[in-house]
């Protein structure tokens, strides 16, 4: 990896477009590096894991809405919506889909200086391969790249602590995957890149509060406007520029400001992109952070079943990063989260009702734990205002730590019971994590995969799909167009009306 200072330069300065980072990732975007055996590996598994998720949010409203806005714009060849036969424009397939991988907030995670889901690269990269005929080998290496960009921003680039959202590293990455996919010169690619990260500038509030159906929605639109970026370059229009650097750029007017100085590592020529081996999914329907304490609260609920009595309980306190504590913690000071009628988005990110329903429960169900009749439960309700998170500066220097032996996203609970007696059990990360309990392998994205298509898709349609899926890299262009989920007819909610 080689290491790039990004600062603000004034106009007087005149910044020369190969020092610029756009330019810098576009490089990276455009060498014909081989995709190392694991990542290709890693990337079936993620494929198969954002699949599975999609498929088992294609009843929910958000999704029915956005396939409905997908399904009105049709095209040929065209890209594949999930869970129907329709081909439409690949900018609206990025859409629906993103909206369908994203909506149960399930699939894969990298947390650094900034958070993000990397695996919201995926759906713009497969509508794109799709229409443009490219082969699995093609898609796999496009994968490859939006996984490296958004995980080294993500490791270089805070975004959060400037209350913007996550998916401003999103429309860059997503940009450039698809200039690898499409075989892009890097002079096309530095201009998609530029106008994916200017319009997929957003602020924070879509998860603060009472969360709305948007939260979905944002990386889609992120993924969407990747493809446009890239329509318009090929196109010869160009970007803002410097867009990171400029005086009126995001650097200067969004993130650190004028003064600021960013370090990015990126690969250099010739280096395999890798950084997909460092990300992580879930088990666990639930914002990543929690995922730990979901683990930790079904064996303590085993092992200490008085803590599932709020009778019983003084007070239980997740001592936990400062990321934690106040992005799904009681930090962040959101009433919200405390509230038995708050939306499924609001709950899976509070931390103090998840751990509460994992631990009386020994579970976690994806739909049930986030049922209004679950969450409003009496002795859930008493339990859960028990329940309180802080920050520990020793849980937040691990979390940001860069040595993943060290690196962790849990925490300490500590439990006072009405007896006095304390009960402090601590967890650093979620079995599912490559150094917890249970690491993930194929086998649990395949069985992933098949829990969540259970009653949703025919046994035929589940085995088609996996055996393409996992023959991803070998793939022609006319199997890729097939890398699609199919519903049984009539099963699926019908679409509410909208403009078109």
């Amino acid at each position: 990896m080689k290491a790039y200072e990004v600062r603000t330069h004034a106009s007087s300065e005149q910044l020369p477009q190969e020092e610029q980072l756009a330019w810098r990732i576009a490089q990276v975007a455009a060498d014909p590096v081989a995709v190392r055996s694991d990542v290709a590996e890693m990337i079936v598994n993620r494929v198969i894991d954002n699949a599975a998720v999609a498929v088992a949010s294609l009843g929910r409203a958000p999704v029915t809405a956005a396939r409905g806005q997908a399904v009105a714009h049709p095209s040929t060849p065209g890209a594949a919506v999930f869970g129907v036969t329709d081909r439409v424009s690949p900018e609206w397939a990025a859409w629906a889909n993103g909206v369908a991988v994203r909506e149960l907030d399930y699939h894969d995670t990298f947390l650094a200086a900034e958070y993000s889901h990397p695996g919201d690269n995926i759906p713009p990269l497969l509508a794109v391969a799709q229409h443009a005929g490219r082969s699995g080998a093609d898609l796999v290496r496009g994968i490859a790249t939006g996984y490296e960009i958004q995980i080294d921003l993500a490791k270089a680039i805070s975004l959060h602590a400037h209350k913007i959202d996550h998916v401003a590293h999103l429309g860059p990455s997503a940009a450039a995957g698809i200039g690898t996919l499409l075989g892009l010169d890097p002079s096309v690619i530095f201009q998609a890149i530029g106008q994916a990260l200017h319009t997929t500038t957003a602020t924070r509030q879509s998860r603060k509060g009472e969360i709305s159906t948007w939260k979905a929605y944002a990386p889609a639109f992120a993924g969407k406007m990747a493809v446009e970026a890239v329509d318009r370059a090929i196109r010869g229009q160009t970007s803002p520029s410097p867009i990171w650097e400029g005086e009126d750029g995001v650097i200067a007017q969004l993130l650190d400001g004028p003064d600021a100085r960013y370090t990015v590592s990126l690969p250099e020529p010739g280096e395999a992109k890798r950084a997909i081996l460092d990300s992580f999914t879930k088990q666990h329907s639930a914002e990543y952070q929690a995922q730990a304490f979901i683990d930790l609260a079904r064996r303590l609920g085993v092992q200490h079943p008085e803590l599932r009595d709020p009778g019983k309980v003084e007070s239980i306190v997740l001592a936990t990063s400062h990321h934690t504590h106040h992005v799904i913690g009681s930090g962040s000071n959101d009433p919200q989260k405390y509230d038995p009628a708050a939306s499924r988005e609001t709950l899976d990110h509070s931390v103090p009702y998840i751990f509460t329903v994992a631990l009386q429960d020994g579970a976690w169900d994806h739909v049930g734990a986030y049922a209004p009749e679950r969450a409003g439960r009496a002795d859930t309700v008493a339990l859960w205002q028990k329940v309180t998170t802080r920050e520990d500066p020793e849980w937040t220097r691990r979390y940001h730590s860069t040595d993943p032996a060290e690196q962790a996203f849990g925490g300490r609970m500590e439990a006072t019971l009405a007896d006095g007696t304390r009960i402090v059990e601590e967890i650093a990360v979620a079995d599912a994590h490559p150094l917890g309990a249970k690491p993930f392998a194929r086998t649990d994205y395949v069985h992933k995969f098949r829990t969540l298509a259970d009653g949703v898709l025919g046994y035929t349609e589940v085995e088609r799909f996996l055996d393409l899926a996992e023959r991803l890299p070998e793939l022609t262009a006319g199997e890729v167009r097939l890398l699609n989920v199919v519903a049984p007819p009539g099963s699926l909610p019908v679409p509410p009306e909208g403009l078109f």
